[in-house]
């Protein structure tokens, strides 16, 4: 039997990250609207996850929240994040899609991988091996984003639950991507594999 490449979609019989409900953490009833706002995946949605390691600007949080909404994603984040969950500039950029998104808050990488986990995982880098479009997607994969400033560190890069390291093609000498354009170019993707499944 041919070994099946981590970029394909694991056997359905093994397996499978959990689409349970999410469940929000870190921070408070004061600085975080989320916490104690549990919510189901859109129904019908992959139920793919963002997960932003360390964000610094509420603006493409904000955004990504809008997206997950959209899309039925999840979005996950790891601390420290580098803003106020009452930041005006993040309650703007979602708009009045706050609490339709799911958002998971967790206090370090080992406490998101408890919750995410079994799944896969693709940490979407400019070092990236592998175009985004050559990964075959499968409902619950980790779509996995660093910081703005800097990116994903050396260390989560080489995390063993990483899958596999995925890039966006920019021209040459270009440094990165805005963040949540990343994201949305990233799951998008994965959606329209999925016949954009539960759109309306």
């Amino acid at each position: 039997m041919v070994p099946a490449s981590p970029l394909d979609p694991p056997d359905p019989s093994g397996p499978r990250g959990p689409r349970e409900r999410a469940a929000t953490t870190g921070g408070d009833a004061g600085t975080n609207p989320h916490v104690g706002a549990s919510r189901a995946p859109a129904p019908g949605t992959p139920g793919f996850r963002i997960l932003f390691h360390s964000p610094e600007i509420p603006g493409n949080t904000g955004n990504a929240i809008r997206l997950a909404a959209i899309t039925g994603a999840e979005l996950h984040l790891v601390e420290p994040v580098g803003f106020d969950f009452s930041d005006a500039k993040l309650r703007r950029a979602g708009l009045d899609y706050h609490d339709l998104a799911v958002l998971t808050v967790h206090p370090t990488l080992e406490a998101a991988w408890a919750t995410l986990l079994p799944a896969r995982v693709f940490a979407f880098t400019s070092r990236g091996e592998t175009l985004y479009t050559d990964v075959r997607y499968s409902p619950g994969d980790v779509l996995l984003f660093g910081r703005e400033s800097t990116g994903l560190p050396d260390g989560v890069l080489a995390d063993p639950n990483v899958t596999a390291r995925v890039r966006l093609p920019m021209q040459p000498s270009r440094r990165s991507l805005n963040l949540a354009n990343s994201a949305s170019i990233a799951v998008f993707e994965a959606w329209r594999q999925h016949g954009f499944a539960g759109a309306g």
